[in-house]
């Protein structure tokens, strides 16, 4: 028989209420958005400079988090830890900056030195505080109020429902502003070209090698003219096209051995044609990364054709994406 408090049924029922203190918090601060917000994102959005976020202990980390969000929806911050601040780290912070001050009771020594010093500087500062009587409220050129009922542990004293709130503030802000810039996916994509979200926003015209960089031969070229095409860019695959550029087929190093193997010295009278496999692997150019990853996955191949439909239906080649390239830009 497991102690009331390991009792499946009651752990179930804290989880709840913690959510339920959390989520009524978050309600509050919903209705706090007003004037104070819109005068916060215009700031930023003012700001010649690099947004400066700073905290201590976990207003710290949730400054951290702030300034990581705003950065990767084109926002320049970095997060200034206050202690360190105090300790040099001032030289950071630029008069053309703007200063977003966190402290959950508003009277923390150390982050109310750095607005001391950012206020002496000329930088404008944005006070984020669940108390909105307190200094840092007062210095500040604005003050969004991050107050609660109460945080969500039994002692109504560890940050909690009080840190969910100072989060989900600075959410506000960073998608505000990205809205206000005009940030859009393709410009996230940019900032993001790894990870599973980046990989899905990044097309492969991105990443790809341009014709001008292999060679494209005709069905008529000599065999010769293919070992060399398949041998010279050291990409182990070369295009076969028609007068207008379109795919007709691709030749790989691999093809020439096969066609060696059985003809021996037959296959030297041979055309890119006649040893072509039909059906080359490609992908269009506004494919995302991640689906080009994904069909080199499953054919088991390191590179794909990218091209564009023409007028005539046809699929003109760009291009070739190779896995190689895409591991040299870190990428994967």
């Amino acid at each position: 028989m497991l102690p009331k408090e390991l009792d499946p049924a009651s752990l179930i029922q804290q989880g709840k209420e913690v959510l339920q203190k959390e989520r009524d918090a978050l309600t509050l601060a919903e209705t706090k958005i007003g004037l104070p917000f819109a005068d916060a994102v215009r700031r930023i959005l003012e700001c010649e400079g690099k947004i400066v976020v700073t905290g201590v202990g976990k207003s710290g980390l949730v400054g951290s988090k702030i300034a990581s969000t705003l950065s990767s929806t084109g926002t320049p911050s970095f997060f200034l830890h206050a202690s360190e601040a105090l300790h040099g780290d001032f030289g950071m912070m630029d008069e053309k900056d703007c200063l977003l001050a966190i402290a959950f009771g508003g009277e923390t020594r150390e982050v109310l030195a750095v607005v001391k010093f950012a206020k002496a500087m000329g930088v404008p500062v944005i006070g984020l505080t669940g108390n909105m009587t307190s200094c840092l409220a007062q210095q500040a050129d604005c003050v969004l109020d991050g107050g609660v009922p109460a945080d969500a542990d039994a002692f109504g004293a560890i940050p909690t429902a009080s840190t969910t709130v100072a989060i989900a503030w600075g959410d506000a802000l960073a998608v505000a502003v990205m809205h206000s810039r005009g940030f859009t996916k393709s410009h996230f994509a940019k900032l993001h070209p790894g990870g599973q979200l980046g990989l899905t926003l990044t097309h492969v015209v991105d990443f790809m090698r341009p014709v001008s960089e292999f060679h494209l031969i005709e069905a008529s070229a000599s065999f010769q003219e293919v070992l060399t095409g398949v041998s010279s860019p050291n990409f182990g695959i070369v295009a076969i096209v028609d007068a207008e550029g379109s795919l007709l087929g691709a030749v790989s190093d691999g093809d020439l051995r096969r066609t060696l193997l059985q003809y021996q010295e037959k296959a030297f009278g041979f055309t890119a044609g006649d040893i072509m496999n039909t059906t080359p692997k490609q992908v269009h150019k506004n494919t995302s990364v991640l689906e080009a990853i994904s069909s080199m996955e499953k054919s088991n191949i390191t590179s794909l054709f990218v091209t564009e439909k023409q007028s005539t239906g046809r699929a003109r080649v760009v291009g070739i994406v190779r896995l190689h390239d895409l591991l040299a830009a870190k990428v994967l």
